[in-house]
C-alpha cells in the first residue's frame, strides 16, 4: 500500500559551501644522524671478551669455561680458541684491545697463543702485523 503525500511543500535547493582546514604540508626536517662510529675489529670484541670471562671465573661467576659456552651456545672448541687469547703477551693484548692500525684475524694468532715464550710472541707479532700492514697498503693500492 502506497501513502500519498498530502502535502505539498516547496522544494527547497541549498548549497552550502565548507572550507574544511587544511592542514599544512609537513616540514621536512633535517634528519640527525648520530656521527658513525668506527668498527671494532672482531679480533678487539673476542680479547675483550677473554678478559671478561677470565675475570668472571676468577670471581666465582662461573665455575668453568664449560659453563659459559653453554650459556653462549657456543662448542667448548670455541671458546678455548677465544679463551687461548688471553695466553698472549700483556703489551700484545693492549694493542689488540687499543689498536693503532690494522688487525690480523683471529685465526692468525691462534699461533702466536701456542707460544709459551712472551719474547717469541712478540717477534711473531711484529712480523704478523708487519704483514697486515704491507696487506692492507697493497689492498687499497689495487683498488
Amino acid at each position: 500500500m502506497r501513502r500519498r503525500n498530502r502535502s505539498i511543500a516547496p522544494c527547497i535547493e541549498l548549497e552550502v559551501t565548507l572550507e574544511l582546514p587544511r592542514h599544512a604540508a609537513p616540514v621536512p626536517t633535517e634528519v640527525v644522524r648520530p656521527p658513525a662510529r668506527e668498527r671494532i675489529p672482531r679480533v678487539t670484541r673476542l680479547m675483550a671478551l677473554a678478559v671478561k670471562y677470565q675475570g668472571m671465573v676468577d670471581s666465582c661467576e662461573f665455575r668453568d669455561y664449560a659453563d659459559i659456552s653453554r650459556l653462549g651456545y657456543v662448542s667448548r672448541a670455541r671458546m678455548t680458541q677465544i679463551m687461548n687469547l688471553s695466553n698472549l703477551a700483556p703489551d700484545i693484548q693492549e694493542q689488540v684491545l687499543f689498536p693503532a692500525g690494522p688487525l690480523p684475524p683471529e685465526r692468525r694468532l691462534r699461533r702466536l697463543t701456542a707460544l709459551v715464550d712472551w719474547s717469541e710472541q712478540r717477534r711473531s707479532w711484529r712480523e704478523l702485523v708487519m704483514g697486515t700492514v704491507s696487506c692492507c697498503f697493497l689492498s687499497k693500492s689495487m683498488s
